[in-house]
């Protein structure tokens, strides 16, 4: 706690933060990670729901400033993420978009239309490319054959004995942790 105290004292208040202050609407539950951007100028304009999850570098822009100098106005729209969804890392929602109830935007995904509920989208643009419960059928199969470690596994600093023996477990094959 102090330390956090500190942080905030010498850096402000994180970006979460200052875009609830803004207007920014977020349900309970939500998980967001380091460097995640939100359009500060505009964050009345974005809701998200309850159970999301975005992962670290991500981008919410309610605004595209690409009309400004030609047109005099710059483009604006909603952004809106459903409950239960999962934004991945360094992924792009433009202005205007919403998305489903539990989909998943993968990993530098660059999202200019709608999300439907449950679907899987990657790619720029991005693309619907699986279902949500396809997804997790095929990782609940691999999760019985694979290496698991129990959520202190998953906490740094691992010991170096820690570490190797995760390291000698993964060579060929993924593993997961609670």
């Amino acid at each position: 706690m102090l330390r956090r105290r500190i942080v905030h004292l010498v850096k402000g208040p994180p970006p979460l933060e200052i875009a609830i202050q803004r207007g920014m609407k977020v349900g309970v539950n939500v998980s967001v990670q380091s460097d995640v951007v939100f359009d500060m100028s505009l964050a009345w304009l974005i809701e998200i729901g309850d159970d999301v999850t975005i992962a670290p570098g991500a981008y919410l822009l309610a605004h595209d400033a690409s009309t400004k100098r030609a047109l005099g106005f710059t483009r604006i729209g909603r952004v809106t993420v459903g409950r239960g969804a999962f934004i991945g890392a360094r992924a792009l929602l433009m202005p205007g978009v919403t998305v489903g109830e539990r989909a998943i935007v993968a990993a530098g995904a660059i999202v200019v239309d709608d999300v439907p509920e449950g679907a899987i989208v990657a790619g720029n643009p991005a693309r619907v490319v699986g279902e949500v419960d396809e997804y997790l059928e095929r990782r609940r199969r691999e999760l019985a054959d694979a290496p698991r470690w129990g959520a202190a596994a998953g906490t740094w600093p691992l010991s170096a004995a820690a570490r190797e023996q995760q390291r000698a477990a993964l060579a060929d094959r993924f593993g997961f942790v609670e």
